[in-house]
């Protein structure tokens, strides 16, 4: 493998980026009117600043993608891919036309619109931990990283990436977050084109890959078993409490935008997994099987094949493809923390303001987090295993009948559901020696956790008359916001 050799013509470019980023902030109004312009945009986005703002945003963790399509083959697709496909699809067809309607301009506003202000702000919490930005901060410092050499901690340059992701987001609110995607999901693709025509010219074609890869890469299992695959299935219900998937339906032009907007993005997400997967194979057949660090296979081929220009091109790709999503997490934390949370104990405090500091105080948080976990997949290990349980429930049952609580059973779901996973990962972290295993008794922390959010929902389930009530509630709000 060859040594970095990156050019002033590639840093130039790479500058240029960056410098792209600004002009687009600048070109959005600081000072917005009301939430509704600076959170939703004004709820008028268009099908494809909708597809392209989504599309980008659910593809941040670009090198988990080449760190797994490099050691396991096509089984990326098995894993990573279809699971969010089929239930991406579920949340069009059940939720993204409801979320649309729904005046709630955010989605702990949303659960206190339907369970009371104290089941709002106690999911405000876990929804801030979600959607926090640390596993993207923690790739752009690996890549800066590597970019100077390896001088320097990886810690300097992500908090420096990180906070100029604050800078222009707490500026332009929403619509800075969406012109500026709009511009990543072309670099997005761009990109990885690039990166294949030339694996493909100096490499073979498909054919020559498929011969040339063993076995196990070629299985769509990946040598897995049923169990671990149902696993990301489960993971994949992140999808229904994603707060950038409710974001993003609620800030659609129309429902019908919303959900013809998520059917275009499945199909441009399993494009671009094509893509990835096969970059993947690539890194494999022309670096070898022994690389050091697979999460850096991208980064690696394309130092090894791409010539001056061209690699500037693609290292511009891959950072759009996690600042796509670094931007869109930040501004959601800053609004959780700060408008859906602090704002109810700070009622003299301007929302919008509140929301540009915990903007700040997210990223601060999420350099923190990294600290702690240096780890991508560990992160949304972490965090999905811990907070998917006790979130799932309540908010699915904000927009369907069957999942919907007694306003009295919320917040003992959300508490004792998070409560368990939180309980059963630090059990597992004290008593396995093996790195990244939290197992507890041979059991993952998400199924305990998930396991007594359904039997709390059995037990405290609203039933028939029960949705009059909810209903009128919901118009009640409505009538005073």
């Amino acid at each position: 493998m060859s040594e970095l050799s990156f050019t002033l013509i590639d840093w130039g470019i790479m500058l240029s980026y960056f410098g792209f980023l600004v002009y687009l902030t600048w070109q959005r109004e600081w000072e917005h009117a009301d939430e509704e312009s600076f959170l939703l945009s004004g709820r008028k986005m268009t099908l494809p600043a909708f597809v392209a703002t989504l599309v980008s945003t659910w593809y941040g963790g670009i090198l988990g993608i080449g760190e797994y399509s490099y050691q396991f083959g096509i089984s990326q697709w098995l894993l990573f891919g279809f699971p969010f496909y089929v239930f991406s699809a579920l949340f069009a067809w059940l939720l993204a036309g409801k979320i649309r309607m729904n005046k709630a301009l955010s989605l702990p506003e949303a659960i206190a619109n339907v369970y009371g202000d104290k089941a709002g702000q106690c999911s405000a919490l876990p929804i801030f931990i979600l959607v926090s930005p640390a596993p993207y901060i923690l790739m752009l410092g690996l890549i800066f990283q590597y970019l100077t050499g390896g001088t320097g901690h990886f810690l300097w340059y992500a908090s420096a990436v990180a906070l100029f992701s604050v800078a222009y987001v707490t500026f332009g609110g929403f619509s800075a977050v969406i012109h500026t995607d709009m511009l990543q999901v072309i670099l997005m693709f761009g990109g990885f084109i690039l990166l294949l025509l030339f694996a493909g010219a100096q490499f073979g074609g498909p054919t020559e890959l498929w011969d040339a890869i063993p076995a196990p890469y070629r299985d769509i299992t990946g040598g897995h078993n049923l169990q671990y695959i149902l696993v990301w299935f489960f993971i994949a219900l992140w999808t229904f409490v994603d707060p950038s998937f409710h974001q993003r339906a609620a800030a659609a032009k129309s429902p019908k935008t919303a959900k013809r907007g998520i059917f275009i993005s499945i199909f441009l997400w399993s494009a671009f997994d094509l893509l990835t997967m096969f970059s993947g194979l690539y890194a494999w057949a022309i670096l070898g099987p022994d690389l050091a660090e697979p999460i850096m296979a991208y980064p690696y081929l394309a130092n090894e094949i791409l010539p001056i220009g061209f690699k500037g091109l693609f290292f511009v790709a891959l950072l759009a493809t996690i600042m796509s999503t670094l931007d869109s997490y930040l501004f959601l934390s800053g609004q959780t923390l700060g408008r859906d949370l602090l704002a109810k104990h700070l009622p003299t405090a301007k929302n919008n303001t509140l929301t540009r500091i915990s903007t700040l105080i997210a990223a601060i948080l999420g350099i923190l987090l990294i600290i702690i976990y240096p780890s991508v997949i560990d992160l949304w290990y972490v965090i999905g295993s811990v907070m998917i349980p006790g979130l799932l429930i309540p908010v699915l049952g904000i927009y369907l009948r069957l999942f919907t609580l007694k306003r009295s059973w919320v917040l003992p779901t959300m508490l004792i559901s998070i409560g368990i996973s939180l309980a059963w990962l630090i059990l597992g972290t004290l008593t396995n020696t093996t790195e990244y295993d939290y197992t507890f008794l041979g059991i993952e922390p998400f199924y305990p956790g998930l396991a007594a959010s359904v039997i709390l929902w059995v037990l405290g389930r609203k039933r028939g008359g029960d949705i009059l009530e909810r209903t009128a509630f919901i118009e009640e709000k409505t009538k005073k916001s």
